[in-house]
């Protein structure tokens, strides 16, 4: 990336295929879409018990609350789609990409090294973001770092699931995971030709595809409830002469 040409944001990201109001909210669909990463952080916190301990409960709590400000984050930006607006969406997605690479590389490669690696990454995906803002302030916008922290965070987690195994994450799961926040990318960027065959747009879907994709990241990382069968823990009782 440091031989990429800086890449400044595109003014015509900000227009939006659906610009539906409802309610009186402006951008309706792409502001209500953004529900289901609120719920999902509050869901993922509210069963920290069940995560498997080889992950680490500092990141994972770091991942669902990335996810839960998403919600916010991004429903604040599309109300008023802005360069100053998208500062507040795209912060809280750098904590949720890195809190979960410092879980796989903890699973995967070294508990400790994830540990360690937890609050760095957290902080490089945290100036990303300020530096991309802090350049659009100064005219000469520069994307380069955000779109690292980005994509490269799932690329990595790609060569870790396939080159080594892990100790509790569920491999599968977090595959389906990386594979819908592609599709979701893939949606974003047809975000008008979407909406002009279907009744949501396509950043409307990419909103609901990542918030899948989250879903199942949490399914990967958190054990499934024990049954309790009724009859569990009885003693046999005498059978009668």
């Amino acid at each position: 990336m440091w031989f990429v040409a800086p890449i400044p944001q595109d003014p015509a990201y900000h227009e939006f295929a659906d610009q539906r109001r409802f309610v009186g909210a402006p951008n309706f669909w792409n502001v209500f879409s953004n529900l289901p990463f609120g719920l999902l952080g509050v869901y993922g916190l509210a069963l920290r018990r069940r995560l498997h301990p080889s992950v680490s409960g500092t990141a994972f709590a770091m991942f669902c609350i990335g996810v839960f400000w998403v919600a916010a984050g991004s429903g604040y930006y599309h109300l008023d789609p802005s360069t100053a607006t998208l500062f507040w969406d795209r912060l809280p997605m750098t904590i949720a990409f890195m809190a979960l690479l410092a879980m796989v590389i903890g699973d995967r490669a070294s508990r400790r090294l994830g540990d360690a690696l937890l609050w760095p990454l957290v902080a490089a995906g945290v100036a990303s973001v300020v530096y991309w803002y802090w350049t659009e302030l100064q005219g000469r916008g520069d994307l380069r770092a955000y779109a690292l922290v980005q994509f490269l965070p799932m690329l990595l987690i790609a060569v870790l699931l396939g080159s080594s195994g892990g100790n509790g994450i569920n491999a599968g799961r977090l595959w389906a995971a990386l594979g819908v926040y592609g599709c979701a990318k893939v949606a974003e960027h047809f975000d008008h030709i979407i909406y002009a065959t279907a009744w949501l747009s396509g950043h409307s879907l990419k909103h609901l595809l990542a918030s899948i994709a989250v879903f199942l990241v949490l399914r990967a990382v958190l054990r499934a409830p024990q049954s309790v069968t009724p009859w569990a823990g009885a003693q046999p009782t005498a059978r009668p002469e």
